[in-house]
């Protein structure tokens, strides 16, 4: 009687210990992914802003989480971001007005942040330029580059240097000095006041090279490029 006792609750156990075998998986929870990036929409690109207290627009990201959003804005005087004058956060889409410095060229960009710190890369670059006080001209832009690309490695002899420049001032005209060579920074002028935005160059093989553009307008306002670089194999 006591075995038939001891096995019944023997077998209790193990049918307790069994039960819940059926249930169904507990599904982990779906990974967080990056917002959307913005869309810059104002100050439009190569814009003249007149007043100089300039508001900043783009439109919303999407979450697929639903999670909220901050923006990040950045306002820089160069389009490499090494000269930024405000960082800004914002979860509206748009900034209160912003005293910036009177004829000066801005570049700026937008990226946006969820509520768990993940965030999308910055949007593409806009530039404006602030008008100043009875101001005739405006510098050109800095030069944007096209071709080869930074940090780029090159099997060819030789290779197209490209480059792409603006001016508010529409109808100036712009010319381009050419600095090119293996020293950082260039430091050789290879081409000048040539009309065109791109120049052949001779190449070494196993060699690490170093290019900027100056850009001029008409009535003697130039603006300095960054240092661009690549290398061959």
């Amino acid at each position: 009687m006591k075995n038939s006792i001891f096995l019944s609750i023997i077998c209790l156990v193990f049918a307790a210990c069994g039960s819940g075998g059926g249930d169904d998986p507990v599904n982990p929870p779906a990974a967080n992914t990056a917002p959307t990036v913005p869309v810059l929409a104002a100050p439009a690109d190569n814009k003249l802003c007149l007043d100089n207290n300039v508001s900043f627009q783009w439109n919303a990201s999407t979450d697929e989480q639903k999670d909220a959003i901050v923006y990040q804005i950045q306002i820089a005087k160069d389009n490499g971001f090494a000269q930024i004058v405000n960082t800004l956060d914002n979860s509206s889409l748009s900034t209160s007005a912003l005293a910036l410095e009177k004829n000066t060229a801005y570049y700026w960009r937008v990226k946006a942040t969820d509520s768990k710190g993940l965030s999308s890369a910055y949007s593409s670059t806009f530039k404006f330029y602030t008008a100043g006080t009875a101001v005739v001209n405006h510098l050109p832009f800095a030069p944007e580059l096209i071709a080869p690309e930074i940090n780029a490695a090159i099997g060819t002899s030789s290779a197209n240097l490209t480059w792409n420049a603006s001016d508010v001032d529409t109808a100036d005209i712009l010319t381009y000095d050419v600095y090119f060579g293996t020293a950082n920074p260039p430091t050789a002028k290879v081409s000048e006041n040539a009309s065109s935005k791109s120049f052949a160059v001779t190449l070494q093989p196993t060699t690490q090279y170093y290019w900027r553009i100056v850009v001029k307008d008409n009535k003697g306002g130039e603006t300095v490029g960054q240092v661009w670089k690549f290398k061959t194999n």
